[in-house]
């Protein structure tokens, strides 16, 4: 199954509402992914650009924009951004691929 690496930040509300309340939203996101059929395989929180990763497996692409979508509707959230990532096997099958696949530069003959 593919992996996927997100990234999120919460709303300020959010934040609020965590002092307030903790939670561990890891039991959260891993029932929101073995839903479909996923595995959750990390969740961690970080200082940065982003507040927080997770690494999910889902079954597939559409999968995954689903679960997308349900987070994100929920409005907890400021930003979320996810990366399907390859293995190195997979990216050295598409490296062996674009070399027959015929590109030119732009203005060049």
């Amino acid at each position: 199954m593919p992996l996927y690496l997100t990234r999120f930040s919460y709303t300020p509300q959010t934040w609020t509402a965590m002092v307030e309340r903790p939670e561990d939203r890891r039991e959260v996101a891993r029932a929101i992914i073995e839903s479909v059929g996923g595995k959750l395989h990390g969740f961690w929180y970080g200082f940065g650009k982003h507040d927080g990763y997770t690494l999910w497996e889902a079954p597939d692409n559409v999968s995954m924009a689903a679960v997308a979508l349900a987070i994100t509707s929920g409005g907890a959230l400021s930003s979320y951004e996810t990366t399907v990532l390859l293995t190195v096997e997979e990216t050295l099958e598409a490296l062996r691929k674009a070399s027959g696949i015929p590109y030119r530069r732009p203005a060049q003959k």
